[in-house]
């Protein structure tokens, strides 16, 4: 592999990390969500050009996939949900965006040293790092839902999270065109059930801040 491919394939893989940290500093919900579609064009540039170094052509199907649904109709679907519902546009944090992302470089070290190491019998040294790059990328998102209050804010997280999966797959030689439909489709079903859980919720309990839920249970006091 020429060195500017392997450049542009590290560039893009960091990019999806940069881009993971840009949205957990996000304070604002319509500033989260075009954040994370900008993460999906940056995973659909990524997945491309990993089509392109292993000519892999059926990756192209991802790279349109992720453009289409994640950079386009799930942020639009969001922001549509976020006006129905009129839900407060300030992220609620269970901690502070400063040790989040303090917390979120240690995962990032963690998943290079981890995977880098996993990995250090396969000659395949673009797939070793940007599978170290996915897994940053998973744990970021994974951060996210753990450190957000508000639902919508967790869904973003857990479709970043997913992104990490996509990348991780797409570099690990590609993935078969079958898996690729049945997630693009999943991300719709998913979309519809997150937008009745949604309403749901704040048809219940007039917020979608999950606090409110531990406090119906006699969690909080």
């Amino acid at each position: 592999m020429s060195g500017y491919a392997f450049d542009i394939a590290h560039l893009l893989a960091g990019g999806l990390v940069l881009v993971s940290f840009m949205m957990i500093y996000q304070d604002r919900l319509y500033s989260l969500l075009n954040v994370f579609a900008l993460q999906a064009v940056l995973l659909s540039l990524a997945v491309g050009w990993q089509a392109h170094v292993q000519g892999a052509h059926h990756l192209y199907v991802t790279a349109v996939i992720a453009i289409l649904f994640k950079a386009i109709i799930v942020p639009w679907a969001l922001h549509r949900i976020v006006q129905q519902l009129g839900i407060h546009r300030e992220v609620e944090t269970v901690v502070s965006v400063g040790p989040t992302m303090l917390a979120g470089m240690g995962l990032v070290a963690l998943s290079i040293l981890l995977m880098l190491r996993l990995t250090a019998a396969s000659g395949n040294a673009l797939a070793r790092e940007d599978l170290a790059f996915a897994l940053s990328v998973i744990l970021l998102g994974l951060l996210m839902m753990v450190t957000r209050r508000n639902a919508v804010s967790q869904v973003v997280g857990f479709m970043s999270l997913e992104n990490g999966l996509i990348l991780a797959a797409a570099g690990a030689k590609g993935m078969p065109l079958v898996v690729e439909i049945s997630v693009a489709f999943s991300v719709l079903v998913a979309m519809i059930v997150i937008g009745v859980f949604l309403f749901r919720i704040r048809e219940r309990f007039d917020s979608v801040d999950i606090s409110a839920l531990d406090e119906f249970r006699g969690e909080r006091r």
